[in-house]
């Protein structure tokens, strides 16, 4: 049978940079073979194939995300997935997932939820289609927590570009461009005894509602960056109440 699937390095190369000098692939993709090779990797890991991960994968900010179908489509074709239901109304939207000889999980997300996260009001799909979106952040969380071997970590696109475009009065600018113009030096990041030192206050700033997980993060690197690891972990506390 045919395959477009690189076996090797170069070819990989040569695959990415023949797909993004392409105009049938998504606009991301035209004349960047470096994210045409992130998305192919990336989905390889997680069982896609090539053409698969180029329509089903996005990279955001040098990030690879998966858009929520695709995501969704990855977890019922798992192997171990028994089931799912979905209840949507116009303010709610919640799924109950079945995993294979696991109990059952639900989570939602609710039009309430959306506005703690300041994403109501502004222009694109929460304002033309709020209970799409709704149904995605409730799937992506349910996915997340009982199928992480399926999704490797991997958030969703609509997800990850919300959390881009959390709109411009909730956010904390910081001007890091010094007086003489020069570049910043790298600044050193959050020790792990800094951080477990503050993650009882900061975890209740989260559960409380006072802040969200993009408000607080901007306010804790105004003194010292963050890992990655150490975001997952804030980001994980919004979901335990859920």
């Amino acid at each position: 049978m045919f395959s477009l699937a690189p076996r090797n390095l170069t070819e990989a190369m040569e695959y990415a940079k023949i797909i993004a000098s392409s105009d049938m692939v998504p606009k991301d993709y035209i004349g960047k073979p470096g994210n045409v090779l992130v998305a192919v990797q990336t989905g390889a890991e997680v069982g896609l194939k090539p053409m698969q991960s180029l329509q089903g994968i996005a990279v955001i900010n040098g990030r690879p995300a998966i858009w929520g179908d695709a995501m969704w489509a990855l977890v019922v074709s798992h192997p171990e997935f028994e089931g799912f239901r979905d209840e949507n109304t116009d303010t709610q939207s919640t799924v109950w997932l079945k995993r294979r000889n696991q109990g059952e999980i639900m989570r939602s997300f609710s039009l309430d939820d959306a506005k703690k996260a300041g994403l109501m009001g502004k222009q694109g799909p929460w304002s033309t289609n709020p209970k799409r979106m709704m149904q995605i952040r409730a799937r992506a969380f349910a996915a997340r927590d009982l199928f992480p071997d399926a999704l490797k970590g991997i958030k969703s696109v609509e997800e990850v570009r919300d959390y881009q475009e959390i709109p411009q009065a909730t956010r904390q600018e910081i001007d890091i461009t010094p007086a003489n113009g020069t570049a910043p030096e790298q600044r050193p990041f959050y020790t792990a005894e800094n951080f477990e030192k503050n993650r009882s206050s900061w975890r209740s700033v989260i559960l409380e509602g006072k802040k969200t997980v993009d408000d607080l993060i901007a306010m804790i690197e105004t003194k010292a960056p963050l890992t990655e690891d150490q975001k997952l972990t804030i980001d994980s506390w919004s979901h335990e109440q859920e």
